[in-house]
């Protein structure tokens, strides 16, 4: 197909405005605010009883996203396998996009009395959101030429940003103002919230559904659709073996992504439950992170033009070692705040960078880049199982989640280390043409 069609390209990018809600308001601000309001009403301690078992709520959280992640690392190589047997890439993003849209719809009914079965909705509404992510990363090599890779994953990104923030903006009215809106009952504008991120991603991503192509002609030949995607992720894993660029990328790409991913979870649960700020700060600081970001996404695409992708990518993971360095001497707003703005310049812009850097890495000519992307996308979900775990049981053993800050900072510090370890694109492309010589 025709590689940088502006119409394509930019509904392409919508996905990111569609998706992008549910990654602030469920993620980052209203949710964790209302699981932890929530949790502390049903219970009236730090700890509530799940199927038995006393656990604090921030635990809880936190082990709920890591099974999340667990469950999509192990259903995504099944659906990439019969994704590529039938052709049909973009019916399974539409899967798991509705499973997620609709997860988060039914957390409107999320009370005190029905936490349990919010928290496994919580859970699906992430599986969505990610097994959908899998396929719609695959689409870029797809419909993009490698110069572009940068500007159209920042793109979507700040897409992401701005649609995120404008839709927080409304829920964030009804917070702050209920009486505005004739809202007399004090957990229904939190639950309205949820509702309408179902809403806006279902509908804002039927403009991505309607111009994006189906997928591959189908690979008929496959003896076993099913277990298909588990034998090329194997292929692919053989592959890179044989790439040491993109093996060395992926390396530090997974030890990176399990703290900065940590982070992005965990962050307002921290400022609830270890600094006590009240939820209107807490929100008000996610919406600052988004706007930040919104200039970081493309500052990093700008800087990986300058001085290369690894390179920048180091500059992030550097900042991202500080950020846990103040993150774990925090003790007030104000130094919450700064912090955030340091987390809200490099988020956004890490990920993106990570992603199309990852695109460029692809061999050239590839048939099928829903295989690279699937292998991709599972390094990722297993980086956010494994970081989400050790942060989640840090704070399990020793009660403190400054324990647990302090293990995401070694976690940046091994990633660092592990991006300094590869060589520029030039140098690695120089070694590879005389080797083939």
């Amino acid at each position: 197909m025709k590689k940088n069609d502006p119409l394509i390209i930019n509904a392409w990018c919508m996905y990111d405005w569609a998706n992008s809600v549910h990654a602030l308001v469920i993620v980052s601000s209203i949710f964790p605010v209302y699981f932890s309001a929530t949790a502390l009403s049903a219970s009236g301690t730090a700890n509530i009883s799940f199927f038995g078992a006393q656990i604090k709520s921030s635990v809880l959280f936190s082990y709920t996203v890591s099974a999340a992640f667990l469950i999509t690392a192990l259903l995504i190589p099944l659906c990439t396998g019969i994704a590529d047997y039938t052709g049909k890439k973009k019916r399974f993003m539409q899967f798991f996009c509705y499973l997620g849209a609709v997860s988060c719809m039914l957390l409107y009914f999320f009370t005190k009395e029905t936490l349990i079965p919010s928290v496994f909705l919580f859970g699906l509404s992430l599986v969505g959101w990610s097994g959908s992510i899998v396929f719609y990363d695959s689409y870029l090599p797809e419909i993009a030429t490698e110069d572009n890779f940068d500007r159209y994953s920042a793109r979507g990104f700040s897409l992401g940003y701005l649609g995120s923030v404008l839709l927080l903006l409304f829920n964030l009215s009804m917070v702050l103002a209920p009486e505005f809106y004739g809202i007399t009952q004090k957990s229904l504008p939190a639950r309205i919230s949820f509702f309408t991120v179902g809403l806006w991603w279902m509908l804002f991503a039927q403009i991505p559904f309607r111009y994006l192509p189906s997928g591959n002609a189908g690979n008929r030949k496959a003896d076993n659709p099913v277990f298909n995607g588990f034998e090329e992720l194997k292929k692919v894993f053989f592959q890179v073996k044989h790439q040491p660029f993109l093996s060395k990328f992926l390396s530090a790409f997974f030890v990176y992504t399990m703290g900065l991913r940590t982070v992005m979870y965990v962050a307002t649960i921290f400022g609830a439950t270890e600094l006590k700020l009240p939820s209107q700060s807490l929100i008000i600081t996610v919406l600052l992170i988004q706007i930040v970001g919104i200039a970081g996404s493309f500052a990093f695409a700008w800087l990986s033009g300058k001085i290369g992708n690894i390179h920048a990518l180091m500059i992030g993971v550097a900042i991202w070692i500080g950020i846990c360095t103040a993150a774990y001497y925090t003790t007030e707003a104000v130094e919450f705040y700064f912090v955030a703005c340091a987390v809200g310049m490099v988020m956004g812009g890490i990920q993106s960078l990570s992603r199309s850097t990852y695109s460029k890495l692809i061999p050239e000519n590839t048939p099928d880049t829903a295989s690279y992307f699937s292998f991709y996308d599972v390094t990722e979900k297993l980086a956010i199982v494994m970081g989400t775990f050790i942060y989640g049981t840090v704070e399990y053993l020793t009660g403190s989640m400054r324990n647990s800050i302090l293990a995401l900072l070694v976690i940046f510090m091994i990633g660092l280390i592990l991006l300094y370890r590869i060589p520029s694109r030039k140098v690695y492309r120089f070694e590879l043409e005389r080797n083939e010589n």
